[in-house]
C-alpha cells in the first residue's frame, strides 16, 4: 500500500493531527516567527489539532535531461486550508559509514539544510519503523549543514533531537505516527491518515 501511495500520491487523501507538549510549544512559536514564515518551510501548527486537517501532498521528481533518470525526489506537503508548507524535502536513501542503509530526508534552509537520517526496521505487527536515534556523528540522526560567509561548509550532529516514524496499514487505510523528542522528552506528535480517494 505504501508503494501505491508514493507512486500515486495525488489519488490519496492525506490528513494529520498535531499534539504538542505544552512545555515546548513556545519553541514552535519562536521557530515559526524567526524562520518558518520567512522561508515558507516547516510551518508546524503551534496549536493542537485534534480533528484531522487535510494536507495537500505532491511528489516532484527532478530528472536528468541527459540520462532521463530521476536524480532527486521531493515530497511537498502543505496545509490545504491555508497553503502553508509543512514539509518540502528531498527524500532518498544513503549508506552510513557502518554500512547500514538509511532513509534520508533533506529540508532546504537558507545557506544550508537540515537532514534527518533514519534507520528502517519492521515492528512486531509488520509496521515500518523509521528511527533517527543515533549516538554520534555518522550514525542515523539529525544533522545541520551550513555554509559560512567564506564558502566553507560546517556540519553538526544533534544527538539530543530525535525523530521516530511508525507506519502501518489496515484494510484500505495507511496510518502513521511521528514523534519528535528533545533530550528524551516528547516535543510533539503527528498522526497521519492516508486513504485512497473515492472514484466517482
Amino acid at each position: 500500500m505504501l508503494s501505491v501511495f508514493y507512486e500515486n500520491t495525488a489519488n490519496h487523501n492525506l490528513e494529520f493531527s498535531v499534539k504538542w507538549n505544552p512545555f515546548f510549544k513556545f519553541f514552535g512559536i519562536l521557530i515559526n516567527k524567526l524562520f518558518s514564515n520567512r522561508i515558507n518551510q516547516l510551518n508546524i501548527p503551534t496549536k493542537n489539532i485534534d480533528d484531522s486537517e487535510s494536507l495537500k501532498s505532491e511528489i516532484i521528481n527532478l530528472i536528468d535531461p541527459k540520462t532521463n533518470e530521476i536524480k532527486y525526489t521531493f515530497w511537498f506537503r502543505s496545509i490545504e486550508s491555508s497553503g502553508q508548507v509543512i514539509y518540502s524535502g528531498v527524500y532518498g536513501i544513503c549508506n552510513l559509514p557502518s554500512g547500514k542503509t538509511c532513509v534520508k530526508a533533506v529540508f532546504p534552509l537558507p545557506n544550508g539544510n537540515a537532514t534527518v537520517l533514519m534507520n528502517p526496521s519492521v515492528g512486531e505487527k509488520g509496521e515500518l519503523i523509521l528511527d533517527s536515534s543515533g549516538k554520534q556523528f555518522g550514525d542515523a540522526g539529525f544533522y545541520f549543514l551550513l555554509k559560512d560567509s567564506k564558502g566553507e561548509y560546517w556540519s553538526q550532529f544533534i544527538s539530543s533531537f530525535r525523530d521516530k516514524l511508525i507506519i502501518g496499514s489496515e484494510n484500505d487505510l495507511i496510518f502513521a505516527e511521528q514523534t519528535l523528542t528533545l533530550w528524551n522528552l516528547k516535543v510533539l506528535t503527528f498522526n497521519y491518515k492516508i486513504k485512497l480517494k473515492d472514484i466517482i
